[in-house]
């Protein structure tokens, strides 16, 4: 069953979306619904059909699968591998340090260099070298339909563009900046390979050091970024808007300090929250929409 991952609270919202498959019932874990998608549309991960036993879902990234969390046991492979006939299959364990390095094993096939697309941007990268954060798909989309043509955007930590391709197509000029010099080279390539040359200015190196000048949205998208908010701070004016993604018990446990660290510095801030998804038991992602006023 091929579906989408939304916040299980606001699942009444999306029923009557177009992609929606509304001739099967939605999955619900916990804070997050799987949502089956129709054929033709754009789906985020595919799950085996419930047979009694736990679902085990896993993501595509163009010809490669992969798992995270537990290891995938053989069976789990075998459907992967049934399903989507891929060059391979890889197990995610983690993200290292800043650079957010993937700690992969290959257990099925080969791995190697993908084009993936998404929302009609192609994005070209190796899964075994660098992330890519497919769940934030909905978020991606919001932001885009947010931006004001000519918008100047600061992208903090862009990876390999998940955010600033998208954000420059939607009429913005992008300042993105990578750390991880592999995601940077990725980055600079995806910018060529969707046109968005004269949108998007890439640089490789701490964004702390690199961001310049006044903008009108900033994104954070590191889930440490509430470090990072005071040195945003010193780059926004009277209705900037900033997206900072964090991990919570609570959404919204982190706003009263948020604001704070804007008082600090004579910035007042609005603040409001969103959950993303699950992100482990007992986590949430949220992201923080918050407003220089």
């Amino acid at each position: 069953m091929r579906v989408r991952r939304v916040p299980a609270a606001a699942l009444r919202e999306w029923c009557g979306a177009a992609w929606v498959d509304s001739t099967r019932r939605p999955y619900v874990e916990g804070a997050t619904a799987f949502v089956p998608v129709r054929d033709g549309f754009s789906w985020e991960l595919e799950l085996p059909e419930r047979n009694g036993r736990a679902i085990r879902g896993f993501q595509r990234i163009g010809d490669i699968v992969l798992f995270h969390g537990p290891r995938p046991d053989t069976a789990a492979v075998e459907d992967a591998v049934r399903r989507c006939r891929p060059r391979g299959v890889l197990w995610v364990r983690g993200h290292e340090g800043v650079e957010r390095v993937p700690r992969v094993e290959l257990v099925h096939g080969s791995s190697g260099e993908v084009v993936h697309r998404e929302s009609g941007i192609r994005y070209r990268l190796d899964p075994s070298l660098v992330m890519f954060s497919q769940g934030n798909r909905e978020e991606k989309a919001r932001l885009t339909r947010l931006v004001r043509p000519g918008e100047r955007i600061a992208d903090l930590f862009a990876g390999i563009g998940y955010f600033a391709l998208g954000l420059a197509r939607a009429g913005g000029f992008v300042h993105a900046m990578e750390i991880n010099p592999v995601a940077h080279g990725y980055l600079c390539r995806n910018i060529e390979l969707n046109g968005l040359a004269g949108r998007v200015r890439p640089e490789c190196g701490d964004c702390r050091d690199l961001l310049s000048g006044t903008y009108d949205r900033l994104v954070l998208g590191h889930f440490e970024s509430a470090r990072s908010l005071e040195h945003a701070l010193a780059h926004v004016r009277s209705g900037s808007h900033l997206h900072l993604h964090a991990i919570e018990a609570r959404p919204g446990d982190l706003a009263p300090g948020l604001v704070r660290q804007g008082e600090r510095v004579g910035i007042p801030l609005t603040s409001s929250v969103r959950v993303i998804k699950k992100y482990a038991p007992g986590r949430l992602h949220t992201v923080h929409d918050l407003e220089v006023t």
